[in-house]
């Protein structure tokens, strides 16, 4: 087609990399959610501060890793919704973040600041990346 953008090979590997990593993220969630962490070999008392979350932060929770999946599948898709999904990601990470951090006490066994970081960089980038896709006409 005339005027039609080629795909950058960038956006496989962005997509197809975040995709596996974002993978990770609904793996916990859904174990979480599936009453599967013993299967992890989590204590009882990692359990019970999991279940201690109130439906909210569960919600925000469920935003963060599934907004995320999904971005990274629409860029795989090169759709333009990825950038609200990928912020829609971004809210649930900042409540989640503001939940874990200021309003509860985290096991000391289960705080992660690497993670918590890789987390914060690849969703920041994700976002960013699908700006410049979205802006440069890749995703439509």
């Amino acid at each position: 087609m005339i005027g039609e953008t080629k795909t950058p090979w960038h956006v496989w590997t962005v997509g197809g990399i975040t995709l596996l990593w974002n993978a990770v993220g609904i793996f916990s969630y859904m174990m979480t959610h599936l009453d599967r962490l013993e299967d992890l070999d989590m204590t009882a008392e990692q359990i019970a501060f999991f279940d201690s979350f109130p439906a909210w932060a569960n919600a925000f929770w469920a935003l963060g890793v599934w907004g995320a999946f999904f971005g990274s599948v629409l860029i795989l898709f090169r759709s333009r919704f990825a950038v609200p999904s990928i912020g829609i990601s971004i809210v649930g990470l900042i409540v989640t973040t503001i939940y874990q951090n200021f309003m509860i006490e985290v096991p000391e066994e289960l705080q992660s600041i690497g993670l918590n970081v890789m987390i914060w960089a690849t969703t920041l980038f994700m976002f960013w990346y699908a700006l410049k896709m979205r802006r440069e006409g890749v995703l439509r």
